[in-house]
């Protein structure tokens, strides 16, 4: 693994280890003292962290075998193999599209220290090649406590994105943004520097809250970065939430009913979750939305935002920008095989979905040629055109009501529970990438 770290206690010493171009940008997104309503990791307890499994032995030289679930019929969860297969990636990748020369930007909070050697031991196991990462904490991170519930969930968060990202597009190199903390206003400060920096081709976040527990002016500043990675040809990813219809509340005690930022901005993707079924080396065998004990599908209605003319077609609330807009498989009960402080796990939740959707970009980054920036536009025009069946799994059954919230049921084509489905890549990225010379 080529590993390139920038750790400081300050934007400036942070961008002196880049380049004079950058610096006075740097110095113009170096936020004030941490302040701001708490956002929460994907793979916290409103996730997955209760089916975390330390099922084997991941040490230097050890070559572990693969946990029960992979070895049922159908495959109840899934390695980098398995997901390709399913998902339709690996005629891609023997294409020789694997996302070489693209970038993908990851924003989480706090550290990860053991991450060098987990994502390497991680590729070990399914003989991927060394991934290149660098790790930007351009504000700082606190020293790593082990008794710090937000710190261990996002130090997990880390862990997942970093090897399923790479999973799914080996090529590309990958940029690690360490937010200060959990707070609202560290992430959108770590998510500005990564664009006001240009550090990468696509964004993906596995982190949100209630749209109502966000300031407005933590709001304008998010929008605002969105806008302008959108300006850039940057694409943004976010997880929709793994509570369904809700949000966990924002006194902490409870849920409301409530779309997710940063996933419900319409400059972004919001990825849902799926409960995805494979058969023999990863067949894609049905999916239906994802709604088990844990959690559910994230997907509702925003009320910060309206409906985008993109949606125009596939909802009738005009006043309501409609959320996700695609989904992935997320159900713990069919999770993804990772990696965190040298132990196996399967890990499931909305969480693993922005990644790999991030990856998928990578891929069609390098067989366009170019940045793909916003997709929603494409995706939106895809899911009333005749490419739509091939291009996208439709999930039609289930529903995100949880927790006693009511929520919305799948439907055909577009819902605010699975969005417009998930990706067949092998048919999606062409599309993505339009008409060769566009």
């Amino acid at each position: 693994m080529s590993l390139t770290w920038v750790r400081t206690h300050g934007a400036r010493a942070a961008v002196l280890a880049l380049s004079a171009p950058l610096f006075a940008a740097a110095l113009l997104t170096s936020p004030a003292a941490s302040a701001g309503h708490p956002m929460t990791a994907a793979s916290e307890t409103e996730s997955q962290v209760d089916f975390f499994a330390d099922y084997t032995d991941y040490s230097a030289d050890a070559t572990p075998p693969l946990p029960p679930c992979a070895h049922s019929i159908p495959i109840h969860c899934f390695g980098a193999d398995t997901i390709r297969a399913a998902y339709h990636i690996q005629p891609v990748l023997e294409q020789g599209i694997t996302g070489q020369g693209s970038t993908i930007v990851i924003i989480d909070a706090f550290q990860n220290k053991a991450l060098a050697t987990d994502v390497a031991r991680f590729d070990r196991f399914w003989g991927l090649p060394a991934l290149n990462l660098t790790t930007y904490a351009p504000f700082g991170v606190p020293d790593f406590d082990p008794t710090s519930k937000a710190q261990v969930s996002f130090s997990r968060e880390i862990s997942i994105d970093v090897e399923w990202a790479h999973a799914v597009a080996p090529g590309a190199s990958i940029v690690l943004v360490e937010a200060s903390s959990e707070k609202d206003s560290d992430l959108v400060a770590a998510t500005q520097y990564a664009v006001d920096n240009n550090l990468g081709d696509v964004i993906t976040q596995s982190f949100g809250e209630a749209e109502k527990c966000a300031s407005p002016e933590v709001i304008a500043q998010q929008h605002a970065v969105f806008q302008k990675a959108s300006a850039l040809g940057i694409t943004i990813f976010a997880s929709s939430g793994d509570r369904g219809a809700a949000r966990q509340a924002c006194d902490g005690n409870g849920v409301v009913f409530s779309a997710s930022t940063p996933a419900s901005d319409p400059e972004v993707t919001g990825v849902g979750g799926t409960h995805l079924l494979a058969g023999a080396g990863g067949a894609y065998l049905s999916e239906s939305g994802w709604n088990s004990a844990p959690g559910a599908s994230g997907g509702g209605f925003s009320t910060l935002y309206r409906r985008p003319g993109y949606q125009a077609p596939f909802q009738e609330n005009n006043k309501a920008r409609g959320v996700p807009d695609v989904a992935y498989n997320a159900d713990p009960s069919t999770g993804f095989i990772f990696v965190w402080m040298g132990m196996g796990g399967v890990i499931g939740g909305t969480s693993a979905g922005s990644p790999q959707w991030a990856g998928i970009v990578a891929l069609a980054n390098q067989a366009g040629g170019h940045r793909l920036g916003s997709i929603n536009k494409t995706i939106y025009h895809l899911g009333k055109s005749d490419g739509y069946s091939s291009a996208f799994h439709d999930i039609t059954s289930g529903n995100n009501s949880f927790a006693g919230i009511n929520g919305f049921a799948a439907q055909p084509g577009w819902d605010p529970f699975t969005g417009l489905g998930s990706p067949d890549v092998a048919n999606l990225i062409p599309v993505l990438i339009g008409p060769p010379g566009l």
